[in-house]
């Protein structure tokens, strides 16, 4: 029976664009509903010193999102990795630690918040003139942060479990009630930025609360009171899986404290004062992550159709789907950049009204600071292109140029050079370098898309099958680069006449997920330490961590069905539970090494050792994120040995007389 995920490289690219887009852009319009509605509200009822207040404030909103997403996002893709490995309980846990870490995170912050808001404002930029607003609007902010971390940590556990629907409408209905609440707690009530606190406030304990319900609901898991327990390890692995989404909104904080201060200082002596640059710019910052909020969702819904069909090799398919989105792109950025140029007036209105300096401002930063966000629409997609095909290197690189290698230091720079608008003067720098870079590393992959790609060449099992062991016992060989490894195993499997399975994976996973061979080979076993910038932040899995659960799935297989001798891939901690296993783990000396790389695999002579160390920290790394331990640790193999001291001839032998000994011997038994 064909399988569900072949649709993506099968059916209509538009059809499939539109399918997975648009729940992904209403979730992230609907995220930006919450930051601007109170603006709206605040602005009319309040006047823009109140919408200064919320600007500074924001920041420590933000502060909190990134605590919620690194362990929302972490917290999802360890469940999917878990449940991916047949591991419910063990899923369990990790939504069990989730909740428990995310509750504690949310406490001691809000905490520390209240205590300290003063001092955090002065750090986000706030003036004497917002200061009272701030805090009025802070405090109660500060209060609801509990609520709004575990609210969004679930949503993103609850999509993992299979209910995107519903954490969607948990999500939708928080911010309709915040739309609701906000006018009547400011203009009936007269609370004013209290009141669109307040009202943000309950619109995030009823998304909590809808969230908390769900709970007792999970699809995949039981949440029992013996996975309701602090545990160390799986904290920093859920951290670590989420640590892309905490860096993000990092990067955010970091930005929005550098440009209230600068904006609040060179504001201060000009005619606009220190207030209204820091109001407009951050009504402008929002109104602009309305157009990346639709980037994003467009981008994000192809990013699985990118990622099938760049591993099936289906190339024009996923340049049809890369033209699609980059056009679908620009159209939007181009009609946002039209309406930044004709009528900033018309759309700082929406936030209330101010004298002729606030007016004049807002417009000078509409049309100065956006001037280029047409690039958003390039450099946006591609960073989540590479994101889609696994390279992580250019996607981090190229989802924090402009924030941070660009954008920031074009502030300090601009800012000193020409006062309060060289800060505005950075946003089109900053988008026009974050374009070209985006743009000669998106030209150079679609290029080689249409390279011939030379077929990886998987060793076909040709040993014997006449099974000495008269039992189904596996030996997993895990091995150091250059060690011989490979070649002992082969040499085990001759020797008791089993099957050898090392490269043969590949064609089993070509054929179980429909990617091509050399797509895996080139992804699998091997993970380098940016890798985990790939994780959650737009997606739960990325395509290693997919990968890792179709060919767990195969390996304990071929283990329940036949003796056999199994390379690397993590088979070790598989079949950890297996009982009929022997875990071997082959070292060698770095010359036996180097000598065995330049006679047999061929490599060039020149930094060999240091091709060596790096292929060997790949697989330490990758060991390391799916496992949790050390690659080389002695204590999770039943045999380590070093091949130099009896060459790969009599390494096999030992082998091969300790594997039929422990076989005797459960006989015996």
């Amino acid at each position: 029976m064909e399988k569900e995920e072949n649709i993506l490289g099968k059916e209509k690219i538009g059809k499939l664009i539109l399918k997975f887009s648009i729940p992904s852009i209403i979730s992230m319009l609907v995220n930006s509903l919450y930051n601007i509605v109170d603006q709206i509200f605040i602005g009319r009822g309040v006047g823009y010193l109140g919408n200064g207040a919320t600007n500074v404030v924001f920041p420590l909103v933000i502060l909190g999102l990134a605590f919620s997403l690194m362990i929302g996002d972490g917290t999802s893709a360890y469940l999917s990795l878990k449940l991916g490995e047949k591991k419910e309980k063990e899923a369990a846990k990790g939504v069990a630690n989730g909740l428990i870490i995310s509750a504690i995170i949310s406490i001691i912050l809000a905490l520390g918040s209240f205590i300290f808001l003063p001092q955090l404002l002065n750090i986000f930029g706030c003036t004497d003139n917002l200061r009272e607003y701030a805090l009025s609007y802070g405090y109660i902010i500060v209060l609801g942060l509990p609520f709004a971390i575990v609210g969004t940590t679930l949503n993103g556990i609850i999509r993992a479990d299979g209910s995107p629907k519903y954490a969607m409408t948990s999500m939708v209905s928080g911010a309709i009630l915040n739309i609701i609440l906000d006018p009547i707690f400011i203009f009936v009530f007269h609370k004013g930025v209290q009141g669109a606190a307040v009202a943000t406030v309950i619109s995030q304990i009823l998304t909590f609360a809808l969230n908390i319900i769900y709970v007792k609901r999970f699809k995949s898991i039981k949440l029992t009171k013996d996975v309701i327990k602090l545990d160390y390890k799986i904290g920093v692995k859920l951290a670590s899986l989420g640590v892309s989404s905490f860096i993000t909104n990092m990067s955010f904080v970091l930005v929005m404290s550098v440009e209230n201060n600068l904006l609040g200082k060179y504001g201060s002596i000009s005619k606009y004062g220190s207030e209204i640059p820091i109001t407009v710019f951050g009504i402008v910052m929002k109104i602009s992550q309305i157009l990346n909020s639709i980037i994003i969702g467009l981008a994000v819904g192809a990013q699985p159709i990118l990622g099938y069909n760049y591993g099936a090799e289906k190339f024009d398919r996923v340049k049809k789907t890369l033209k699609i989105v980059l056009t679908s792109s620009v159209i939007v950025s181009t009609f946002a950049l039209i309406l930044f140029q004709t009528i900033p007036d018309k759309l700082i209105l929406i936030f209330g009204s101010g004298d002729e300096n606030y007016m004049e401002f807002a417009c000078l930063a509409f049309r100065t600071y956006l001037l280029l966000c047409i690039c958003n629409g390039i450099q946006i997609p591609s960073g989540i292109f590479f994101q889609a095909i696994g390279k992580s290197i250019k996607s981090a690189l190229l989802s924090s140029s402009r924030q941070i290698l660009f954008l920031l230091p074009a502030f300090v720079i601009f800012g000193a050079m020409f006062g309060v608008m060289g800060v505005l003067y950075a946003g089109p720098f900053a988008d026009g370098l974050a374009f070209i870079a985006s743009g000669i590393l998106l030209i150079i992959e679609v290029k080689n898309l249409n390279k011939k790609h030379k077929k990886s060449q998987a060793i076909i099992d040709d040993t014997s099958t006449d099974n000495k062991l008269k039992s189904n016992f596996v030996i997993t060989v895990s091995r150091e680069f250059g060690s011989g490894g490979r070649y002992v195993g082969r040499l085990i499997a001759d020797k008791l006449g089993i099957k050898l399975y090392d490269k043969d994976f590949i064609i089993k996973l070509a054929e179980k997920t429909g990617l091509s061979e050399e797509y895996i080979e080139n992804n699998e076993q091997k993970r380098d330490k940016l890798a985990l910038l790939n994780n959650g932040y737009y997606s739960g899995l990325n395509n290693a961590d997919d990968l890792f659960i179709q060919e767990s799935e195969i390996i304990k297989e071929v283990a329940e069905k036949e003796a056999c001798v199994i390379i690397g891939r993590c088979a070790d901690f598989i079949l950890k539970d297996k009982k009929n296993v022997i875990r071997v783990f082959i070292s060698s000396s770095m010359e036996d090494k180097i000598n065995r790389a330049l006679n047999i695999y061929g490599i060039d002579e020149k930094n060999i050792e240091k091709e060596i160390k790096k292929i060997d920290k790949l697989r330490a790394n990758h060991y390391k994120y799916y496992t949790g331990n050390n690659w080389s640790d002695a204590s999770n193999y039943d045999l380590c040995i070093n091949s130099d001291l009896y060459g790969v001839e009599k390494t096999a032998d030992i082998i091969c007389d300790l594997v039929i000994q422990k076989v005797n011997k459960r006989t015996e038994i």
